[in-house]
């Protein structure tokens, strides 16, 4: 019972994004969404409300009728609070002797059922407004970068969306990730 509470009030705050921001999703009507939601496990619910717990405001970004396929993405102003001080990966994690962080990007994004948003998908954010204006985000990583102890992370200055790298053991108090889930 407490689950369905919860999930009702989670449903209304996501209706409620959805209709606030309708340039992000033209084309797509909430009734669409709210029965893929309905209609899928609830594991999706439940990561929704990961991405809502931990400060990332999901919204609906692309909703395919073809594929069925429903993709969520965090609008967050900044970078999600609770998703930063963060390295990228176990790796980098493992690699850090002293002053390690709480965790890694990735591994945090794995718990929370979600990916890390790739360039690609970054840049497309970044269409619906100026966000990472003043923090940055860990952002999938090419394998040949990772291979040789970088990975990549991206913001938005001065109007335009920078891609840099860091070493993948790095971390800042104002460097996080942004989640996409996709639900079929």
């Amino acid at each position: 019972m407490q689950k369905n509470k919860q999930y009702e009030q989670l449903l209304n705050i996501l209706e409620a994004r959805f209709i606030a921001h309708p340039n992000r999703h033209k084309g797509i009507q909430w009734s669409e969404v709210m029965a893929k939601l309905l209609l899928a496990s609830p594991k999706g619910l439940e990561t929704l409300q990961k991405m809502e717990d931990s400060g990332g405001e999901p919204d609906v970004i692309e909703f395919s009728s073809k594929s069925g396929e429903l993709i969520f993405c965090d609008f967050a102003p900044e970078s999600p609070v609770a998703r930063r001080n963060l390295c990228y990966d176990d790796a980098a994690l493992q690699s850090r002797k002293t002053a390690k962080p709480k965790g890694s990007a990735v591994q945090m994004a794995e718990e929370m059922g979600v990916q890390l948003l790739d360039e690609t998908w970054y840049r497309k954010l970044q269409q619906y407004g100026d966000f990472d204006i003043k923090t940055s985000s860990w952002i999938q990583t090419p394998e040949a970068v990772r291979a040789r102890g970088g990975a990549e992370f991206a913001d938005k200055r001065y109007g335009k969306v920078y891609v840099y790298h860091n070493g993948a053991e790095s971390y800042y108090a104002s460097r996080g990730f942004r989640a996409l889930l996709r639900i079929m």
